[in-house]
């Protein structure tokens, strides 16, 4: 081992670059689907923070993100030459073969297993579905984002954490169409992340949802999945389904008004905090008035 990697300089780039491949941007993405399902499945404010809610919310707040991106990261590396994002100058970085990147990801995933010390045994299935679909959405031998429509809907992992959590805390499945809302909502988000990477990855032989159907097609694909989304959750109750057709309308007005999708796409961890926000204030709502 170099001295360069036992210095304290050594560690803080290392730190750096493991935040970097984190996506900071998107923590809320694993982390705000906790604190819904938490807000939704506990029936007193007691429930809200404790021993297992706040392991969940921390564990998929960084940890779950660095072995996400990171196994994305590893298995992209080759196609990732010729990513504008992954760029030098570019908002990500690219894997360039380090082995304690590997290591890292590993131990994240090893510390997510241990989870299942602290939730009830109904949360299980929302768990094992993460990791699955985690490793499995980048990894040989399914590599599910190299296949349109399997790309699309593997990324419903991203709703298993409020799941788990809504589990963990109220003992009880969550409601059936709140997770298929979410599920299509996922979808949607993900091929929509996707636009921005189709010259990209046409240019590396790699073929998704977005660069199957083309560009103009896939707006319309992602306002179908928001859309669906809001209704699943409007069956639940109308007022749910509000803040959610924001998404669709976006989907349809960013081409229609000429927004950069490169520029959009840095629109909606924002947006997507504040929809989670909404949705997480009603739960309290329920909680305390219902």
């Amino acid at each position: 081992m170099s001295p360069s990697n036992t210095t304290p300089a050594g560690w803080g780039e290392r730190l750096r670059y493991l935040v970097v491949l984190s996506r900071p941007r998107f923590w809320f993405y694993l982390a705000g689907p906790v604190i819904v399902g938490v807000a939704w499945g506990a029936d007193a404010p007691l429930g809200l923070v404790t021993a297992t809610t706040i392991a969940l919310f921390a564990y998929f707040l960084v940890p779950a993100n660095v072995l996400l991106y990171g196994v994305n990261d590893v298995f992209d590396a080759p196609m990732d030459a010729a990513n504008p994002k992954k760029a030098p100058d570019g908002p990500e970085r690219r894997y360039r073969g380090e082995r304690w990147v590997i290591v890292t990801v590993a131990a994240c995933a090893i510390v997510g297993g241990g989870l299942v010390a602290l939730v009830p045994r109904i949360a299980y299935p929302y768990l094992a579905g993460f990791f699955l679909l985690a490793v499995a959405y980048s990894a040989p031998p399914f590599r599910f984002k190299t296949t349109p429509i399997l790309d699309s809907i593997s990324n419903g992992l991203y709703v298993l954490p409020g799941a788990a959590a809504y589990a963990a805390v109220a003992g009880a499945h969550p409601p059936a169409l709140a997770v298929l809302g979410g599920w299509a909502w996922t979808m949607g988000m993900h091929t929509f992340s996707a636009i921005p990477d189709i010259e990209p990855d046409r240019a590396a032989g790699v073929e998704t949802t977005a660069t199957w159907l083309g560009e103009r097609a896939t707006y319309g694909y992602c306002a179908a999945c928001w859309a669906l989304a809001a209704g699943l959750f409007g069956a639940i109750d109308p007022r749910l389904a509000v803040p959610l057709l924001a998404y669709p309308a976006l989907a349809l007005g960013v081409p229609v008004f000429g927004v950069p999708v490169d520029r959009a796409y840095w629109w909606f961890p924002a947006i997507n905090v504040v929809v989670g926000a909404l949705l997480t204030m009603g739960g309290l709502w329920v909680m305390v008035y219902a």
